[in-house]
């Protein structure tokens, strides 16, 4: 490893006496050194990504329309293939997500699954001790020496180390900095903090432990982007002296742009690859960013007649298997997000019932493995899993050679048979509202009427009220959908939050913020690219 400099990365904004318990562990001079060096070589070019971003925009705005590549058909004509997957990622069947608080590192890594989503970003609120915690969390459970106890006596502690999922880490997205860390004033991207730390302090205990560092890279929008994370991989390799192609990442496909750059995107990222995951919430959010100008073709109906099923949703996930396995890389399915329900046997069978019909469909579509969010449907996947794959670890060796997808394909949004109801305007701004508030307070995961819920989810409820005000979209009841009614429906939640909570409760939450912050996502004509930017300035 390369000896260290003083580091010029401040810790900023934070009060000596309200610091996280660890910082001092997790924040090393030599640690801090590493990141204050992936900003200085780093940062400029994300700034450059995403002034790109917004260009690539403003065309989609003008044209209305996106098409393949022409200057990379030579990467999609080529003969090539990612690196072959190592041991602990060769079987991905079922994979658990959440955030790194210390009971759920416990259970996610006990709970059965093949890999666990270690989630920095959509799971993760990132309040600075949310930050600093997850990251000694890790540290923690690969030292073996985490436990827990809750508010009720009961214990969590790991499992034999055989047992224990592999983790995958999820940094924050491009777009999000860090402001409790700062090089020369300016923040550094929390991607870079949150790689750059857990990257710093396990790359060698991983490999000790017979693993590596494995990553998910979220909302990418392009094989530029992609890119960029290969020539961090290479230099934090070189940096701490491990062999080249020791990490391995998997590329969230949750952008519509990344959807026409799936085969570049594992180019670029080709000694690093390990395959490409179907993100749905965040892609459907992303389609009415982009084509927010398209018009009535382009508007979606409620989120939850939008099934994986839709033909454009088909074209997407039947792309991402044809293009994993054809260059070797792993598919991995969307989120099943329903929550068990104990106590209501019928509720309980009904969300299990959607969760196989889904797993079914993704090991039948040839997809290698599958996300779920709650450790009681990890056996409900294994299973659907297991009836395709039986004892073999994938299915790469299924190319899918049938399917045939265009460009207009991905984008044909009004062939789905569907329209935005009333009952769709209420659950978004109900399930917004509620999320943000929970965000507000350092929660990423929500459970919410009967769902796991996230940062995606809070981005594609504002998205469509914002979608469905600007095009004046008429529900089935004939009222219209403008501002005022959104701020009707919103003011009638508050109440109805209250009434439920009770003043004391209430008054000590963040609902009004929550209100008030999801109005103004939602109502704006200036369109926020990302709701987590202004809520980031709330947040604590």
């Amino acid at each position: 490893m390369s000896a260290p400099a003083p580091s010029p990365l401040a810790i900023v904004d934070v009060d000596p006496d309200r610091a996280p318990a660890r910082q001092d562990e997790v924040l090393t001079e030599a640690a801090l050194a590493f990141v204050a060096e992936l900003h200085e070589r780093f940062t400029a070019r994300r700034d450059e990504l995403l002034a790109r971003r917004a260009e690539r925009r403003a065309e989609i705005a003008r044209t209305s329309t996106l098409d393949f590549l022409p200057e990379t058909a030579h990467v999609r004509d080529g003969d090539w293939q990612v690196a072959p997957a190592p041991a602990a990622l060769e079987d991905r069947r079922v994979e658990i997500t959440g955030p790194t608080d210390r009971k759920m590192t416990i259970n996610a890594l006990n709970s059965g699954a093949r890999v666990w989503l270690a989630d920095f970003e959509d799971a993760s609120a990132p309040t600075w001790a949310n930050v600093v915690d997850g990251q000694a969390n890790l540290i923690d459970a690969y030292e073996r020496r985490i436990d827990f106890t809750d508010a009720r006596g009961k214990s969590y502690a790991l499992r034999p180390a055989e047992e224990l999922a592999t983790v995958v880490m999820r940094p924050r997205g491009w777009h999000l900095d860090e402001r409790h860390l700062q090089v020369r004033g300016r923040a550094v991207p929390g991607a870079l903090v949150d790689f750059g730390l857990y990257f710093f302090h396990n790359a060698q205990r991983l490999l000790d432990l017979g693993k590596g560092p494995y990553f998910y890279l979220p909302k990418t929008e392009s094989h530029l982007e992609a890119r960029l994370w290969n020539d961090i991989f290479v230099f934090a390799q070189s940096y701490v002296g491990i062999p080249r192609g020791t990490v391995r990442a998997t590329v969230l496909i949750e952008t519509i742009t990344a959807a026409y750059e799936m085969e570049e995107i594992l180019y670029e990222l080709r000694e690093h690859a390990s395959g490409l995951n179907a993100g749905r919430w965040d892609y459907l959010f992303s389609i009415v960013k982009n084509f927010r100008d398209g018009g009535e073709k382009f508007v979606l109906p409620d989120r939850n007649a939008v099934t994986m099923t839709a033909p454009f949703m088909r074209a997407y996930t039947e792309l991402l298997v044809r293009t994993c396995h054809k260059r070797g890389a792993h598919a991995i399915g969307g989120m099943a997000a329903f929550i068990p329900n104990r106590r209501d046997p019928e509720a309980n069978e009904r969300a299990l019932w959607k969760v196989r019909n889904d797993k079914e469909r993704e090991a039948g579509d040839g997809f290698d493995g599958s996300w779920v969010a709650h450790p009681d449907l990890v056996p409900v996947a294994r299973a659907s899993f297991d009836a395709v794959l039986g004892d073999r670890p994938n299915q790469k060796d299924r190319m899918r050679e049938d399917v045939r997808v265009s460009a207009a394909d991905l984008i044909a949004i009004d062939s789905l048979d569907a329209r935005p109801t009333y009952q769709g305007l209420v659950d978004a701004v109900q399930v917004g509202i509620r999320y943000i508030e929970a965000w507000l307070r350092g929660l990423g995961a929500v459970a919410i009427f009967g769902l796991m819920e996230d940062a995606a989810t809070a981005e594609i409820s504002r998205s469509q009220i914002w979608q469905w005000v600007d095009a004046g979209v008429v529900f089935e009841n004939g009222q219209r959908a403008t501002a005022e009614l959104v701020r009707e429906v919103a003011a009638r939640e508050l109440a109805a939050v209250r009434a439920e909570a009770g003043e004391e409760a209430f008054a000590s939450g963040q609902w009004q913020q929550a209100h008030d912050l999801l109005l103004r996502v939602s109502l704006d004509r200036d369109y926020a690219d990302f709701l987590t930017l202004p809520a980031y300035e709330l947040l604590r």
